[in-house]
């Protein structure tokens, strides 16, 4: 299958690991956070909750771990704090963003955001990387009852765009953000987060490039 351009109105993009390469300061964050809890996690376990919400992983660990934490809630306040910390020591697009994101628009598409993320992680995203002018709507899963991979988030964000699902073309780089974008009756373009093991399920999507910038040469 070939990725044509003209097939699409709109293109959504998730965030963590598409536009910024915030997954390792996740990592580093949680590692940080539930270390004061006890925990002998280590950045490669998080590996098993890449693209879930964060109240999502929490929760995850919380059963798996048997912390017996009562108040889920202050321990995302902890970590969303210091992704807001480490995001404003960090910010850099990932190659290739900036330029999609102008041929994009010098197009006329319709661009949205979708991501697990927090909106207070949107905001601080899209304004150390000076790109929150590029979007035409962004949408946290936290405001949904569901997360990735449900389609939820996607489905939303089509419809604030005004454009009908199977005229998006999404771009993700995490298993459950591609069954999410797939869920939502979209063509999903995966470029895999580099600190990623390598994960076959992704052969899933419908397109796959490494780069954001061999992404842009292919719709050029």
């Amino acid at each position: 299958m070939s990725l044509k351009l003209s097939d699409f109105e709109a293109v959504i993009f998730d965030m963590d690991g598409v536009l910024i390469d915030s997954e390792p300061l996740w990592k580093i964050a949680m590692e940080a956070v539930f270390s004061e809890l006890g925990s002998t996690l280590q950045k490669s376990d998080f590996q098993k909750t890449v693209g879930l919400r964060i109240d999502e992983v929490i929760h995850f660990w919380n059963l798996n771990q048997g912390w017996n934490i009562e108040d889920e809630e202050l321990i995302q306040e902890e970590i969303i704090a210091k992704m807001e910390e480490l995001i404003s020591q960090n910010a850099e697009p990932l190659p290739g963003v900036i330029e999609t994101l102008t041929y994009l628009k010098s197009k006329d598409f319709k661009i949205g955001l979708a991501t697990s993320s927090s909106a207070r992680l949107i905001r601080i995203v899209l304004k150390e990387l000076e790109i929150g002018h590029f979007f035409d709507f962004t949408h946290s899963a936290e405001l949904e009852a569901y997360g990735k991979p449900h389609p939820a988030v996607y489905l939303s964000v089509a419809q604030k765009l005004k454009v009908n699902p199977i005229k998006c073309l999404v771009i993700e780089d995490s298993f459950n953000g591609v069954v999410s974008g797939l869920a939502a009756k979209m063509k999903v373009v995966c470029i895999p987060e580099k600190t990623h093991f390598p994960n076959p399920k992704l052969a899933l999507a419908d397109f796959h490039f490494e780069t954001m910038s061999d992404l842009l040469a292919e719709l050029k």
